[in-house]
């Protein structure tokens, strides 16, 4: 399977990103060949509907969890409807999540926040 996780960076110990649809990258793991691939989401760049790109970028790419902060309704039925399973962070770094999801230890999620909860920039201002 293959586990999609929102990061800041480009690295397994890079802090995890809690925006989804404006996210810098995805890092997906595959637990089959204990892989790690990291690549750019296309909706960062949207002017709209980054949730919706975000997340049909990872229906396309096959991907079966994904390890974020929230997601908003749009992306949510994207995703839900790719058949993709939605789980809280917990904080941690990428590899740190990864070993919490393989534990059962994340809380999925099943509610999206209100539409342009990504909008803010870190430090919660629009």
């Amino acid at each position: 399977m293959k586990i999609a996780i929102t990061s800041v960076t480009k690295d397994k110990e890079s802090t995890i990103d809690e925006r989804f649809g404006r996210c810098n990258y995805f890092t997906i793991y595959d637990t089959e060949n204990k892989s790690f691939e990291h690549v750019e989401n296309k909706g960062v760049t949207s002017a709209q509907g980054a949730g919706i790109a975000a997340g049909q970028q990872l229906v396309d790419c096959a991907v079966g969890a994904l390890i974020t902060g929230y997601v908003g309704p749009n992306a949510m039925r994207v995703l839900q409807s790719g058949k993709v399973d939605i789980y809280k962070c917990s904080g941690k770094s990428i590899k740190e999540e990864i070993e919490l999801f393989l534990d059962n230890k994340l809380e999925i999620i099943n509610n999206a926040v209100p539409a342009h909860s990504g909008m803010r920039n870190r430090n919660g201002r629009s």
